[in-house]
């Protein structure tokens, strides 16, 4: 009997030697490129380094197919067939395509066009990042402005698109990018990875937890320092974070700046005071659209807008240094940049 006992316990431990010895450690692979206009990085944690690169190689593919039929870019895109086809006919669009123009939409109709994805027309107006760049005239941003209206970007049919004034340019480079991290999400997710960090340049999606159990701690850029400076620290995990920031694309013209993010009713880059804003939310979609919208409704508008949505916080950030919560947001930020306080 005791033979048999110690036999057991033998057994018992040999199958856990070999239970342990059979656990497979998780292994960090980061791969990058240079898509959408961007600097993209993915990084997973798993235990299978080939199919693990292969999910990240298949999340490349995936960002590679929405920008072919995103991009403004591309002569033979969705987006740049809607637009060569302006006053005349509708345009039928891949569902990529249709579900992110309806996102737009939907987007552009509760910030009340503060985001607005037919503002084509002024972003190459004023050609802000690229060798064109300059300050237009009044003349020409007014006639620029004629043709930047939402309202004039109308479904026709199911994936089918018109836009009502020719002339007019539909750009999507406020919306796509968070279209691109959900599908990366989903790639990731469902190839079995339960630990990522997806950097689509501003766009930052959380998969999983760390192995610790500890939620991913996201740095949110200080708009005033280098790219890589952080002013703060937000914990998260299965969220997206994006920020805009008057940092990303400017110019410098006789001592004032110049950026990309524009007000729709001026037309010209937008000046109320705030130099960035980071939106947190479950879809990296709307978390890019509504963080230009934030940008330029102001702190007041933009804060009542967050607070209006469920399950979406912001921080917005002053050029006085002030620091803006929504309400959820409170008590969540660590402050790592001593020169930034937040608002009373």
């Amino acid at each position: 009997m005791k033979k048999k006992f110690k036999l057991y316990i033998l057994l018992l431990l040999l199958i856990a030697f070999t239970l342990t010895g059979c656990e497979k450690k998780e292994e960090l692979v980061t791969e990058s490129a240079y898509m959408l206009g961007t600097h993209i990085e993915i990084s997973i944690w798993t235990d299978n380094v080939v199919n693990g690169k292969a999910s990240i190689q298949k999340s490349f593919k995936r960002i590679e197919e929405i920008e072919k039929r995103m991009s403004v870019n591309i002569k033979e895109s969705d987006i740049s067939l809607l637009n060569k086809s302006a006053g005349k006919n509708s345009v039928k669009v891949n569902p990529d395509t249709a579900h992110v123009l309806n996102k737009a939409i939907k987007y552009a109709r509760i910030s009340e066009g503060a985001f607005d994805p037919t503002v084509g027309k002024l972003v190459k107006l004023w050609g802000i990042g690229t060798e064109e760049q300059k300050i237009p005239d009044s003349m020409e941003i007014q006639n620029a402005l004629k043709y930047v209206d939402y309202k004039m970007l109308k479904p026709t049919a199911e994936n089918e698109f018109i836009l009502d004034m020719k002339g007019m340019q539909v750009d999507l480079g406020g919306i796509a990018k968070g279209y691109a991290g959900d599908e990366v999400y989903s790639i990731l997710k469902d190839s079995g990875i339960k630990r990522a960090i997806i950097n689509l340049g501003g766009n930052v999606l959380t998969l999983g937890k760390k192995a610790d159990g500890s939620e991913w701690r996201v740095g949110i850029q200080n708009p005033l320092k280098p790219t890589g400076t952080h002013m703060g620290i937000v914990q998260v995990s299965d969220k997206s974070v994006v920020t805009s920031g008057n940092y990303e694309r400017y110019f410098i013209s006789d001592g004032r700046k110049y950026h990309h993010i524009f007000d729709t009713k001026t037309g010209y880059p937008v000046d109320n005071g705030i130099i960035s804003t980071t939106i947190i939310a479950k879809g990296s979609i709307d978390a890019d659209a509504l963080s230009t919208a934030v940008f330029v409704k102001g702190t007041n508008d933009g804060l009542k807008l967050i607070e209006s949505l469920d399950n979406v916080e912001c921080i917005i950030i002053t050029d006085d240094y002030k620091i803006y919560l929504s309400s959820g947001m409170e008590g969540k930020l660590t402050i790592v940049d001593n020169q930034f306080k937040l608002a009373d």
